[in-house]
């Protein structure tokens, strides 16, 4: 597990590229005072340590003293962000707009309220190429103050055509954060809980989806309006895992991005995510073909100029990008071959530790552990899922309980059966206390018991018979999320055919995109 540091001021120093060191140091050096110089003092200590401690800080820079450092932190967090402030980011739209609005008012404040009016034109124009409504009605409610306090007889009929536009931007802008909100809420109840898991789930979440969805919604065609619709129809498909309305919606977010490229430099992690949803419907429904499509174009993306814009859009881009990679070689049943990435991904956690959250770092010891697992590298699996059950979190319950059952038939392949009588009671109890027993899982747990007190001769004959129980409900869409999680078909195949889980894999995928290639060849 990554060690991670709460203290904000470290976090930022330690966020900072070379340029953005000098700049910081070039800021302070212009107008230094000695209580300036404690502070670079103090940014050069935190600069070089590895993780914050107080205690050691004090110690190796004895001049700072206890009293101060409060104080100091202080000052030196407001200068740093100051010092990037003047840091010019062609890049950063909204930054850009902040500038031109920043410029009108100072002419304003001037009394150059014709030149103010004239910035404000410039603020407008921008802010409706690349959709910030905000920033439209901040401009729009500067010029009504404008014109109601100076006579400028810039356009006839000026009152009523302000008093439309501010109307239609209000319009906008309510209706981007109800769609926001719906979207945020959905998204919140999927990190929490995962899928629906039954009837009462699904119940509660169509009736939240269809109170908050605004009936007008479908009428708004701005891009933020039609991307939040997007948005919230494909968390409430994937939650309820309805997978064609997911890949439908995910399809039309990634669409809505090519039809206006402007965007993906307005708001390129819009657009990451966006992407990554498109590849896991891919993922989940087993398009290989458009996966493999998606994926080197999205590949080719994260090497552009624009992915390497900031740390921000970087980290989105390698986590987005080799969950991805892991998931093609779940999909090829190259598992072996994928363990090739856990070097690189483990350096990059170490390396984005502070910027990353903690679901995506526990989604990726997942499936690292499900590569190890399915190459038959059992133990390794155990070391990764124990990553996961041990770090005390109230994210994705689903993916603690998943990490529990992988790691109890883990221990079941290593034939630890001394340790699995007590491991199937607590697991079991686990999953019962976080309402995430399905009947897939009842079935497994059930076998297992069963399971110590089977004549090997017999085990083949009952691998048969819970794989032929656990078939009638691969097509339930209350049930679809345990084959999602686990590939219990595919490991009960290997332990039926007495060969391992990936060459399973293999074969499946070579008859799928072969009985594609066919079908095509016969249109």
């Amino acid at each position: 597990m990554p060690k991670r540091s709460t203290d904000e001021l470290f976090q930022l120093v330690k966020s900072l590229e070379k340029a953005e060191k000098r700049n910081f140091k070039l800021f302070v050096q212009r107008n230094a005072t000695s209580a300036d110089m404690k502070t670079v003092q103090l940014f050069d200590a935190l600069d070089k340590l590895e993780d914050y401690d107080e205690d050691t800080l004090l110690k190796r820079n004895t001049d700072i003293k206890k009293q101060q450092l409060s104080n100091l932190k202080a000052h030196l967090y407001k200068q740093i962000l100051a010092s990037l402030r003047i840091l010019k980011d062609d890049n950063n739209i909204q930054l850009q707009l902040h500038e031109l609005m920043d410029y009108s008012r100072i002419l304003y404040d001037k009394g150059l309220y014709l030149q103010s009016l004239k910035t404000l034109e410039k603020v407008k124009e921008y802010a409706r190429e690349q959709h910030q409504v905000t920033y439209l009605l901040q401009t729009l409610i500067f010029e009504k103050k404008i014109e109601a306090l100076y006579i400028t007889r810039s356009m006839e009929n000026r009152a009523e055509i302000l008093a439309k536009e501010v109307e239609d931007a209000d319009n906008r802008l309510t209706m981007m954060n109800k769609l926001s909100n719906l979207s945020l809420q959905l998204y919140s109840w999927y990190i929490n809980l995962g899928h629906a898991r039954g009837d009462k789930d699904r119940m509660a979440i169509k009736a939240f989806f269809e109170s908050n969805l605004p009936t007008t919604a479908a009428h708004y065609n701005g891009f933020y309006e039609r991307h939040y619709l997007y948005e919230s129809y494909c968390w409430y498909g994937f939650i309820l895992q309805d997978l064609l309305m997911y890949y439908r919606y995910c399809q039309k977010w990634v669409d809505a991005f090519e039809q206006e490229s402007l965007m993906k430099k307005v708001d390129t992690p819009l657009y990451i995510k966006g992407v990554h949803n498109l590849l896991n419907a891919h993922f989940v429904l087993q398009n290989y073909d458009k996966f493999n499509i998606t994926l080197n174009a999205f590949e080719q993306f994260c090497h552009s100029k624009q992915a390497d814009s900031n740390d921000n859009i970087r980290v989105q881009s390698f986590i987005y990008l080799y969950t991805a990679k892991l998931n093609k070689h779940f999909l090829e049943g190259s598992f072996t071959a994928g363990l090739k990435l856990v070097p690189e991904i483990e350096s990059r956690i170490a390396k984005f530790r502070l910027k990353m959250d903690r679901h995506r770092i526990l989604v990726f010891y997942y499936k690292i552990a499900c590569l190890y697992f399915g190459s038959g590298d059992n133990e390794k699996a155990i070391e990764y899922l124990n990553r996961i059950i041990n770090w005390k979190v109230d994210l994705r319950t689903d993916l603690q309980c998943y990490s529990r059952l992988l790691h109890l038939i883990a221990h079941y392949e290593l034939g630890n059966y001394t340790l699995l009588e007590y491991l199937v009671k607590s697991v079991y109890r686990f999953m019962a206390k976080m309402q995430n027993l399905s009947i897939v899982e009842e079935e497994i747990f059930r076998f297992l018991r069963k399971s110590f007190h089977i004549d090997q001769r017999q085990m083949k004959t009952a691998f048969v018979a819970l794989k032929g129980k656990l078939e009638k409900y691969k097509d339930n869409p209350l049930e679809s999320r345990s084959f999602m999680y686990l590939d219990i078909i595919s490991w009960l195949e290997s332990k039926i055919q007495y060969v391992p889980v990936q060459e399973v894999i293999q074969q499946k995928y070579k008859q799928a995109t072969a009985s594609k290639k066919g079908n095509r060849n016969t249109r």
